[in-house]
């Protein structure tokens, strides 16, 4: 699995993290036909939504993102079989987030993971 991370800075975390939740449940319920839209691939398609309180995820089968919502910022996981899946989670995340958050004008950007030094001493 390859990983990265990003935190947005914004005070409507918990709004976005909801929000970023009911659209990826929309999608799991959803049969595409006609033109897509995401990317290159079309609209990934959403095996599962789930969010409450705090914490969301929306995974996509081969990969999938996990958030955290604080009072401050919005924590972003994303985590995928290979580099190009998590490409894919990574652009359709920050697509939908700053669409939706346009009007605050919100950016996000990843960050990879790696493994803790302990790992990479083994």
């Amino acid at each position: 699995m390859v990983s990265a991370h990003a935190r947005v800075a914004t005070d409507r975390a918990g709004r976005y993290l909801t929000q970023l939740g009911e659209h990826g449940d929309h999608m799991s319920r959803r049969t595409f036909r006609g033109p897509r839209r995401h990317g290159d691939g079309g609209p990934a398609h959403v095996v599962h939504a789930e969010w409450s309180g705090a914490d969301a995820l929306i995974d996509f089968g081969w990969g999938r993102c996990t958030l955290r919502a604080t009072d401050t910022e919005l924590v972003l996981r994303a985590e995928a079989v290979d580099p190009e899946c998590l490409r894919r989670v990574q652009e359709g995340i920050t697509a939908r987030l700053e669409l939706i958050g346009r009007r605050d004008r919100l950016t996000v950007t990843w960050h990879p993971e790696f493994p803790e030094a302990e790992e990479m001493a083994t």
